[in-house]
């Protein structure tokens, strides 16, 4: 059988199992399977497949039509521009995060806050984007702070970034002038809708803080303010219709006039607040 051969019977096999973007996902699980370049597929495609290859590959989608996400199965994903080790233990890092990271980077900063970090896909954007800064990436998840660690080695931007355990701000010691969150907002009601490659594969725990959906939000709202230094910044990613709520909140908690962004798709999805004072001590200057 060769590579082209076997990768649009793959495809036809996704699509009739539901999946969307069938023929993309085939190519890339085909390129994971022969450990190519994605951008390298087409050239192998008129060649029969080593039987290793092919048993490789039909692996790969029998775990893809179970609705293992893609990046779960190769180990990695791209994000602004550098990839990144995803486990089950991990969020897997969605485009729209990357308005986040681009927003954080209009100003400069000297130290930056990562709550909920993950894989550290955003703390890690941000360093390599800003090489005098330094951060510091939190998360409840001892296994998802190891992912972040390992991505920071293989990133180089591990001297200048540190992991740390913690329940929001409560292991968090000293001031930032940034603090960003793509923290859990999925309400408990919602869980039961959500893709099952998001629903069954991904930690509950990084989806939904259980109610509303906004108990996250609450509690960086109550200690941001004690984090930031005078005029630092906070970005926070929302979920759709979360806008009016979380600016709301941090209201309550003095910052004044929160602004919305849009994402692509012309949904609200980045809230950027900030510390009332002067922004001269901040990196912002």
């Amino acid at each position: 059988m060769t590579g082209a051969e076997a990768l649009a019977a793959a495809a036809r096999r996704l699509q009739a199992a539901g999946i969307e973007g069938a023929a993309r996902d085939a190519r890339r699980l085909f390129a994971h399977a022969l450990t190519i370049a994605p951008d390298r597929v087409t050239l192998v495609l008129p060649e029969p497949l080593e039987a290793g290859a092919l048993a490789a590959f039909e692996r790969a989608v029998t775990r893809r039509i179970a609705r293992e996400p893609v990046s779960q199965i190769t180990g990695w994903r791209d994000f602004f521009g550098h990839r990144f080790r995803v486990t089950r233990d991990t969020l897997d890092p969605r485009p729209e995060t990357e308005l986040l990271v681009g927003a954080a980077l209009e100003r400069p900063f000297v130290r930056m806050l990562d709550l909920g970090t993950g894989t550290g896909c955003i703390l890690i954007s941000c360093l390599a984007g800003m090489p005098f800064a330094s951060g510091t990436g939190s998360d409840v998840s001892d296994a998802a702070l190891a992912v972040a660690r390992a991505n920071a080695e293989a990133l180089g931007v591990s001297r200048r970034a540190r992991f740390v355990k913690s329940d929001w701000f409560a292991g968090i010691p000293g001031r930032f002038d940034l603090i960003v969150s793509n923290p859990p907002y999925i309400a408990a009601a919602e869980m039961a809708s959500l893709a099952p490659e998001v629903r069954d594969w991904e930690p509950h725990l990084a989806l939904s803080p259980g109610g509303d959906g906004l108990d996250a939000y609450r509690a960086i709202a109550r200690g941001a303010g004690a984090r930031l230094m005078a005029g630092g910044r906070l970005l926070l990613e929302i979920g759709p219709g979360q806008a009016a709520r979380v600016s709301a909140l941090l209201e309550a908690e003095g910052f004044a006039r929160p602004e919305c962004r849009q994402d692509l798709d012309g949904r609200d999805r980045l809230i950027l607040a900030r510390r009332a004072g002067d922004a001269g001590e901040c990196g912002a200057n």
